[in-house]
């Protein structure tokens, strides 16, 4: 055997060791769900072919010839019995592209299919698409609606100046996608969302209007917007139904993560809420509750955040942030929470829809004042006294 041969056999051991890895849930937490020690998918879980030339004449040392940088921002189905992502996997060029993953149990042993998924273009070829939340909708498909980034053209100097639209694509197994026309707004769109089902026989999306690339600007918070044919999207009229708030988590700006989940008590979203502070921008979870004959309506939301970076958690390439595009609900209940750190990993905690449930029908609403803060926690230690 070749020193080459010994470094490759030393090199595919140390890359099993690790997508094998067991995954330990945390000892203490706050009874609402359980973390996981271990991040679920990291740039090294990628498969080694797409980072090595494993010809010894064209690669005599070894050497890495495509890096990756990060796996995160996934959205996730349960599909054919595994616990499926599709994850945003960005390499050393700044690129994103996605990527499926599976896992027999949804917390650990995570591999990625052979090939990353070959996206078809929309008419005007994008330089970036990331962060793609997946909807098995009623009609039958499964659809990806994710964002499209290309440069501002009418800021010809600017090399930063950028725009965003919700792509829409839709496919039966995941591999082979048909790619429909990007969803025409009156703004720029990042976080755009479809809901599972008809809504008065219409395509139902949760939308965030914003003025410009980063800054939502007069966008006031998550919207719902109804489109006839999602072959050719475009929403005439939307309305906020989630709106932001002064000196609160989501003053900046605020985003729905994956697809609703149905419970008899209402639907549950998880959301991302985001504050500026001295480091620069805080991005947090948060969760609330719509009807179910009025997913507009919403009945609950606990004030404050739900999920926040923890420990290792807060390092990475854009630092103090968790954001979520896809969580999986089984049928006996048990969710599963995929949330990415920093822009770097992703990550797994597990509730269920009855903790879920009770943790928005009985946590406090925000008062958006220090004083009504204090009352509610009065009240609580009130009521303990009694115990």
């Amino acid at each position: 055997m070749t020193n080459f041969q010994d470094k490759v056999k030393a090199l595919r051991a140390h890359h099993e060791e690790l997508l094998s890895r067991k995954n330990v849930a945390e000892e203490w937490g706050n009874g609402i769900y359980t973390r996981y020690k271990n991040p679920i998918l990291t740039a090294e879980h990628t498969p080694l072919e797409w980072r090595y030339d494993f010809n010894e004449n064209d690669n005599p040392y070894l050497e890495q010839r495509i890096m990756m940088n990060a796996t995160l921002n996934s959205g996730a189905i349960k599909f054919n019995g595994k616990y499926v992502l599709v994850v945003r996997v960005e390499g050393a060029d700044r690129k994103s592209f996605f990527a499926v993953a599976e896992s027999p149990n949804g917390i650990d042993n995570f591999r990625f299919w052979p090939e990353p998924i070959t996206m078809p273009e929309d008419t005007i070829p994008a330089t970036n698409i990331y962060d793609m939340r997946l909807t098995q909708h009623e009609d039958g498909w499964i659809y990806g609606v994710f964002c499209a980034e290309r440069h501002d053209d009418s800021q010809p100097g600017d090399l930063s100046a950028a725009t965003a639209t919700a792509a829409i694509a839709r496919t039966h197994d995941l591999i082979h996608w048909d790619r429909l026309p990007d969803l025409k707004t009156k703004s720029q769109q990042r976080n755009v969302v479809l809901h599972p089902e008809f809504v008065d026989g219409k395509y139902a999306f949760y939308t965030r209007p914003q003025d410009g690339f980063i800054d939502a600007g007069s966008g006031g918070g998550i919207g719902w917007a109804l489109v006839d044919d999602i072959t050719h999207a475009e929403i005439k009229e939307e309305k906020i139904i989630n709106s932001r708030h002064y000196h609160t988590i989501m003053e900046v700006k605020n985003g729905e993560g994956p697809h609703p989940i149905k419970t008899p008590k209402g639907w549950l979203h998880l959301a991302h809420g985001v504050r500026g502070c001295a480091s620069g921008l805080r991005y947090v979870l948060y969760m609330y509750m719509t009807a179910l004959d009025d997913p507009t309506k919403v009945i609950a939301q606990p004030g404050g955040y739900f999920l926040v970076p923890q420990g290792g958690e807060y390092i990475g390439d854009v630092m103090n942030v968790v954001f979520a595009n896809g969580w999986i609900a089984d049928p006996d209940g048990k969710v599963f929470i995929y949330y990415a750190s920093s822009d770097t990993r992703m990550h797994v905690a597990t509730s269920t829809i009855d903790k879920l449930v009770d943790y928005c029908m009985n946590t406090p609403q925000d008062g958006f004042a220090t004083g009504k803060s204090v009352e509610t926690i009065k009240k609580l230690i009130e009521k303990n006294k009694h115990l």
